[in-house]
């Protein structure tokens, strides 16, 4: 793994920026090609979405890392805060952050939200596995010692060798990566049959919070705890029971919209006249 691909004069061409944009376009590619397959029209807009979510995102993603996980460092290093290529940005904050700017966008341009967000999610969790790559090639998100002579090494010059020096470590950026990817097919294929509004992206929340809930046994880049739980899977858990609600939520209304207009009775058709 390298931080650093090349260097152009002095200034270094990074490995976690590189990936980060790649992932953005990555992600803006799918959407597109599964927008303009929906048909209305809502593909002209991925650019600026993605800008749009993108920003909102990395900003969310950041501030949440150091004010959920990082507080304790950040408190006494309010400059460094910005310095993002340090590592340190938090998934969840960026979703959440990203759904919010992606909401307000929608709403301004009239386009409904839960419809364009079962299209946007497969394309989403893509992205995020393109995400944790630039993990893997920074040294961030990683996991603890394995304690046995299996792992991964990382360079002395990342975050993982200062934690826990020349010691192997659990793969739980790789493992997040791939099983996104599960997820990403997952969706796909669950988007291709019969279901009510907003269950896609909803089952993305349910699916990814599950894993990212598992997979923080292993993470060792941070050992904050609430009640017995890192602050990532608390709110993994509470994404997780607010989903499942919604899901069902969002087929019982699809149900009663069809059974609505199943007994609506049909308008009369005209008579003719006579002549």
């Amino acid at each position: 793994m390298h931080q650093y691909l090349f260097f152009i004069g002095g200034f270094p061409i990074r490995a976690y920026g590189t990936m980060l944009a790649l992932a953005i376009i990555c992600g803006g590619s799918v959407a597109y090609f599964l927008l303009k397959k929906d048909g209305r029209g809502w593909h002209q807009h991925i650019i600026d979405f993605s800008i749009t979510v993108a920003i909102a995102g990395l900003i969310g993603a950041r501030l949440w890392d150091v004010f959920f996980f990082d507080w304790q460092y950040y408190g006494n290093h309010l400059l460094e805060i910005p310095f993002v290529w340090q590592g340190g940005m938090a998934i969840q904050g960026g979703v959440v952050l990203g759904t919010l700017a992606g909401y307000w966008y929608l709403r301004k341009h009239n386009i409904d939200f839960w419809a364009f967000a079962d299209i946007f999610a497969p394309a989403l969790i893509l992205a995020q596995s393109v995400g944790r790559m630039a993990n893997l090639f920074n040294g961030d998100a990683f996991g603890h010692p394995t304690g046995g002579n299996f792992g991964i090494l990382y360079p002395e010059s990342t975050l993982a060798y200062h934690t826990y020096g020349n010691q192997p470590l659990w793969p739980a950026e790789i493992w997040e990566g791939q099983i996104d990817i599960l997820i990403f097919v997952a969706l796909i294929l669950f988007s291709s049959f019969k279901h009510a509004k907003g269950q896609v992206f909803v089952l993305y929340a349910i699916l990814y919070s599950a894993a990212r809930f598992c997979l923080e046994f292993l993470r060792g880049d941070y050992v904050n705890l609430t009640m017995g739980l890192k602050s990532a899977q608390m709110t993994s858990l509470i994404v997780m029971i607010v989903g499942i609600c919604l899901f069902i939520y969002f087929g019982y209304l699809d149900k009663k919209q069809q059974t609505v207009a199943e007994s609506a009775p049909e308008a009369p058709q005209k008579q003719k006249k006579r002549k």
